[in-house]
């Protein structure tokens, strides 16, 4: 559920104090929620209005019930994009809830990054058939892919709890998946609770899932099941069988950085050449190394920019065509332009339904990409085939 303070001309001279207040009054009056997460706008970032001096006040003045609680991120537009309010709001979840202990549990705390719900899932599964209790944050599943019941819910009974959040600070260590999403949230818990913490890219692919599990296995002492072997088994099967569909095929990607990153390592790892790769926001410098790094075997010229937009990648494509591009629901007016097929990946997706249900992460969510892909290349390949040399068996 989202409200607004809703900002006046009074609001934008003498702060948004007056406005604040009462939506708090407001929302725990009508919706009842046990807690609401305060985001900023430009607006209130510029006059610079203290939220947690405003939320005090709140609080003092009975506005906010016992029990309940008001967090808070800030998140001008003007500052990093998307994926920076996610990292803010993820690390305030740690600065307001997590308690230290000096006797620590046997939970592992996750972070799984800016991903969908359906990836949240598979990875609370995988970690479920290794035997490992975790406490995974945020978590959207079961919230954003709930089911239709035909009963009306306020709020689902998916998602992390207060109570949760609360015992992550006892946590023997976290991993957190992807660092400009995830490594805020996790550096925050280490230095508050001394809660060591493992940084990893997103676990998309086999060998970005390899890490995952490993890291995993390292920290808690378990053993992999066969059952996760099995899968990884099937994955490299389906690479082995069909890597002549692969090799050498170039790929325009557009997306997130964390992302990008996984994406990227994924993909060479096939013998794809990624040849162009943009990225709305502004990463740094220590990205694009890495991101240069994962693309140094590539055999042509590789084309990066953080902090680009599409109208610049479409010109990189019009200059050098690929074979295939990946992005989000907007990659659909360049790929018709240019006729190229295309995958839908990251955020967001508008026109297609399904990426809230069917992962991207793990082995079972790496073999849903790599049909994806090569459903996408068959698919071309049958399209331009003659009736002489169409093939029944590719």
């Amino acid at each position: 559920m989202a409200a607004t303070s809703a900002f006046t001309e009074g609001a934008s001279v003498f702060g948004g104090q007056a406005n604040l207040v009462q939506a708090i009054d407001n929302i725990f009056t009508v919706y009842k929620p046990d807690v609401i997460a305060v985001h900023t706008t430009c607006l209130s970032e510029t006059i610079g209005d203290d939220i947690p001096q405003i939320v005090g006040k709140a609080a003092k003045d009975g506005k906010v019930p016992e029990g309940k609680y008001v967090i808070h991120a800030s998140t001008p537009s003007y500052s990093g994009s998307h994926v920076t309010g996610f990292a803010n709001m993820t690390k305030a979840m740690v600065d307001y809830f997590a308690e230290s202990c000096e006797k620590k549990t046997k939970t592992v705390n996750i972070i799984p990054g800016y991903v969908e719900p359906s990836d949240m899932e598979e990875i609370k599964r995988i970690c479920d058939a290794m035997g490992i209790p975790i406490i995974m944050f945020p978590d959207t599943s079961g919230v954003l892919n709930g089911p239709l019941t035909g009963r009306f819910q306020m709020y689902p009974d998916g998602g992390v709890t207060i109570d949760a959040l609360k015992q992550t600070g006892r946590s023997m260590g976290t991993v957190a998946l992807g660092n400009l999403a995830s490594g805020a949230a996790a550096y925050a818990l280490d230095s508050k609770c001394k809660v060591p913490c493992k940084i990893l890219d997103l676990p998309i692919g086999l060998t970005g899932t390899d890490m995952f599990i490993d890291a995993l296995r390292n920290m808690t002492g378990v053993n992999v099941p066969d059952s996760v072997m099995f899968e990884r088994g099937q994955m490299v099967d389906i690479i082995s069988d069909m890597h002549q569909y692969f090799y050498g095929k170039k790929v325009g990607l557009v997306g997130d950085p964390d992302q990008l990153l996984a994406l990227t390592k994924f993909l060479v790892s096939l013998d794809m050449h990624p040849i162009h790769i943009v990225t709305g926001s502004p990463a740094g410098k220590k990205f694009e190394a890495e991101l240069r790094q994962a693309v140094k075997e590539v055999p042509c010229h590789v084309n990066i920019k953080l902090n680009g937009d599409m109208y610049l990648f479409h010109q990189w494509v019009k200059n050098e065509p690929v074979d295939l591009v990946i992005g989000n629901s907007y990659m659909k007016y360049i790929a018709k332009d240019e006729d190229i097929p295309y995958i839908r990946h990251g955020f967001p997706i508008f026109d297609r339904i399904g990426h809230s249900y069917l992962p991207t992460v793990g082995y079972r969510g790496g073999i849903m990409l790599l049909e994806k892909i090569l459903s996408a290349l068959m698919d071309r390949q049958d399209r331009d085939a003659t009736d002489i040399n169409m093939e029944l068996v590719m």
